[in-house]
């Protein structure tokens, strides 16, 4: 079973005098990832090398370091870890001591490890997504109530009546949600599948 992140977390190693911080969340997407990237990366710092994995996708960066020392072992070591669905970056500052080839890959790779091991891990359940129409009276219950059903809202686009939902949940948690939406609405709303396009 692969895992992701509930939260994103970090963690600070010294190695040979050279300090390198390990930051790592939870992403969805390609472009998630990229944007987590650049969020979190220190222009001040000698290397800001990055590795993330989305589903069958996935890139690296040594971002400067020698090639195949710094990106490739982080995502070596984010599979080594069963995970998915999440992005790391390992930031250093150089500190004037040389670790050569295979030290930087124990570096880089280690802090990526350790820094997934410190992470709350959360099994990544497979999960296909939905629409509704909830009446603003009814929107506060109907929130209260997904937890229930590993629903998670992606989307909420409000008109003068209520709001339109997007929602990820597991497929076995359909038929129970969708009764669930009926008897809230009072049969006013129904769960409509999002049919997935080039979905892997």
């Amino acid at each position: 079973m692969p895992f992701t992140l509930a939260t994103p977390c970090e963690l600070l190693e010294v190695i040979s005098k050279s300090r390198f911080l390990a930051k790592a969340a939870p992403v969805a997407s390609a472009e998630e990832a990229q944007a987590f990237i650049q969020a979190v990366s220190d222009p001040t710092a000698t290397h800001n090398c990055w590795a993330w994995k989305v589903g069958n996708q996935y890139r690296f960066s040594d971002d400067g370091e020698p090639g195949g020392t710094a990106g490739r072992p982080m995502l070596t070591a984010i599979e080594g870890q069963d995970f998915n669905q999440v992005a790391v970056v390992v930031i250093r500052w150089f500190g004037g001591i040389k670790l050569g080839t295979g030290g930087l890959a124990r570096a880089y790779g280690g802090s990526t490890a350790k820094c997934l091991q410190a992470g709350q891990r959360m099994e990544l359940v497979s999960r296909i997504r939905g629409h509704c129409h909830c009446r603003f009276a009814e929107l506060a219950l109907l929130k209260a109530r997904l937890a229930e059903h590993e629903a998670l809202i992606e989307q909420e686009t409000f008109d003068a009546e209520g709001a339109e939902l997007l929602l990820a949940f597991p497929e076995a948690q359909r038929e129970p949600l969708q009764r669930l939406i009926a008897d809230i609405s009072r049969g006013r709303s129904e769960l409509q599948l999002v049919q997935e396009r080039g979905k892997e």
